[in-house]
C-alpha cells in the first residue's frame, strides 16, 4: 500500500466553515432569532448578515470531526477526512487551510452549492449568538461512498451530526467495517441522543462502534434521571462493549473500559478564552495516543493537556507555534516500551 493512501484516521462530517465576528448587542436586533441561541439560514440570508457585520469576520476551518482530525495531525498521525464541501471561495479556503495542517484533502466529496458556515456573533458580554447555513455539507448522501474512500484507514471518528441521517451513518459504518477500521463516535450533542437512541444503543452492543466520546449533557441524555455521577454512568456507557470516554470540562474526563475505571485529572489553564472546540481537540489527542497504543490513563492525560491548551484560544485551532510543545509534551507522557 503507498504511504499516500495509508492513514491512520479519517474524520467523517460536515466541514464547516467558522466565522467568528464580534458585533455591538444592537446588532443583534437586526438578526432573526434569540440572542445566544443556534439558528439554522440559508446562504442568502447568511450573506445578507455578513454585509452588515461593522467588520468582516475571521475565518478558521470548524466541524467537530474536521476539529479532532486536525489535532490529530498537529500531534503528528497521518489523517484524512471526509466530508462535502461546496464549490466557492470558502470551500477552496477550506481545503486549502485544512491541507496546510498536514490533513488528506483526496476525500471531499464536492457540490455545486455553497460551502457550510456558521458565523458567531459575539457580544461584548461574551455571548455566541449562532447562524448556521450547512450548505452542501448537508447532502453528502450515502450512495457517494465507496470502499474507496476507507482504504487503508485504520480508525474512523464520526461527528454524532452524522447519525441524524441514519441512512448515511449506516453507510459509513458499513464501509469502515468492511475495510477493518475501528470506529469512534463523538455524540456530540443531546438532541442526537433524543433523536436517535435505539439506533445508538444498537450500534453500541453489535460493536459498531468501539469507543463513544460524551460530555456531562450527552451522557446524562443517554441515561435520563441517572443524575450525574459521572463515574458511574462511564462504567454503565462501557458495559455496553464500547470504551466510554466522559468529558467533564473543567474537572477532566472519566474513561472506562469493562469494569475498569480511570479519573483523568485536569489540567487547569491560566486563562479561558474560547472553549470553542475544547471537546474535539481532547478527542483528536486521545485518539493520537490510543491509535499509538497507549493506556487509557496515559491517552487521557495527553488529551486533558491538549484540551486545556485548546481553550487558551479564539476559535477551535490550537495555533501552529504551539503544536511543537505540544508534541514534546506527548513525547513526555508516552508509555516507554
Amino acid at each position: 500500500m503507498s504511504h499516500s493512501t495509508s492513514f491512520d484516521l479519517i474524520g467523517i462530517g460536515s466541514p464547516i466553515m467558522d466565522l467568528t465576528a464580534p458585533v455591538p448587542e444592537s446588532f443583534l436586533a437586526q438578526v432573526r432569532g434569540d440572542k445566544g441561541g443556534m439558528v439554522l439560514v440559508d446562504a442568502a440570508e447568511m450573506d445578507a448578515i455578513i454585509a452588515r457585520l461593522p467588520s468582516p469576520p475571521t475565518l478558521e476551518n470548524g466541524g467537530s470531526a474536521a476539529n479532532v482530525v486536525r489535532t490529530a495531525s498537529g500531534l503528528g498521525l497521518r489523517t484524512t477526512f471526509l466530508g462535502k464541501q461546496g464549490h466557492d471561495a470558502t470551500a477552496a479556503a477550506y481545503r486549502e487551510r485544512a491541507y496546510a495542517a498536514g490533513v488528506d484533502v483526496s476525500r471531499f466529496k464536492t457540490a455545486a452549492l455553497p460551502h457550510a458556515r456558521c458565523l458567531a456573533l459575539i457580544t461584548p458580554d461574551a455571548a455566541r449568538t449562532m447562524r448556521t447555513d450547512l450548505g452542501a455539507a448537508l447532502t453528502l448522501s450515502p450512495e457517494e461512498l465507496s470502499a474507496g474512500d476507507f482504504a487503508g484507514v485504520r480508525h474512523a471518528h464520526i461527528e454524532g451530526y452524522l447519525v441524524f441521517n441514519p441512512a448515511l451513518a449506516d453507510a459509513v459504518l458499513s464501509h469502515a467495517r468492511a475495510s477493518g477500521a475501528t470506529v469512534s463516535l463523538d455524540i456530540a450533542s443531546f438532541e442526537v441522543v433524543n433523536a436517535s437512541r435505539d439506533w445508538l444503543f444498537t450500534q453500541f452492543r453489535q460493536g459498531g462502534i468501539g469507543i463513544v466520546f460524551a460530555n456531562e449533557d450527552e451522557i446524562r441524555a443517554l441515561y435520563p434521571n441517572s443524575g450525574d455521577d459521572y463515574a458511574a454512568l462511564a462504567l454503565r456507557l462501557a458495559a455496553e462493549g464500547v470504551i466510554a470516554v466522559v468529558k467533564v470540562g473543567k474537572d477532566g474526563a472519566w474513561i472506562a473500559q469493562g469494569t475498569e475505571l480511570h479519573r483523568i485529572a485536569p489540567v487547569p489553564a491560566p486563562q479561558v478564552i474560547d472553549t470553542n472546540g475544547a471537546g474535539d481537540a481532547f478527542a483528536g489527542a486521545f485518539l493520537h495516543a490510543h491509535l499509538h497504543g497507549w493506556s487509557l490513563p496515559a491517552a487521557g492525560a495527553l488529551a486533558a493537556h491538549v484540551g486545556s491548551e485548546s481553550v487558551r484560544h479564539s476559535g477551535p485551532a490550537i495555533p501552529a507555534h504551539r503544536w511543537p510543545e505540544l508534541r514534546a509534551t506527548a513525547k513526555s507522557i508516552a508509555p516507554t516500551t
